[in-house]
């Protein structure tokens, strides 16, 4: 029996192999770590694009529903200067009836319903006077 202290063949091959598969896993354990990073990277990116589309989203919006109040707040200034016209045309109105509602206004009024009655005797006077002829 010979005994040598050379190792043998396969137990050779173990050891070649042993350092490759620590290239093998630490080549696995750093893809892992690139792929988590650019997931990582990739979502705040994503992120990034959403609040910029919501931004102007939400600024588009904002537009459309100022002018909308500026529309509606034109419209309704234009009603009130419409109600302002015609409550300044009735102070005029009141003013004026005011104004003449004086005790010459109350006899000018009697006048005038004296006469309109004088004016319809004289229309009966009439008829009776055509029925006479």
């Amino acid at each position: 029996m010979q005994t040598s202290t050379q190792p043998s063949a396969p137990y050779q091959n173990r050891t070649k192999k042993s350092p490759s598969v620590k290239i093998v896993l630490l080549i696995w354990i750093l893809l892992i770590a690139a792929g988590i990073t650019a997931a990582y990277l990739y979502s705040n990116h994503l992120k990034h694009e959403m609040l910029q589309q919501l931004q102007r989203d939400s600024r588009q919006q904002m537009n459309e529903l100022k002018l909308s109040y500026e529309a509606k707040f034109e419209a309704l200034s234009g009603e009130v200067k419409e109600l302002e016209s015609k409550v300044q045309s009735f102070n005029e109105l009141l003013t004026f009836t005011k104004d003449n509602a004086t005790s010459k206004t109350d006899n000018s009024n009697k006048l005038y319903t004296q006469l309109n009655e004088v004016k319809k005797q004289l229309s009966v006077l009439q008829q009776k006077m055509d029925l006479l002829k």
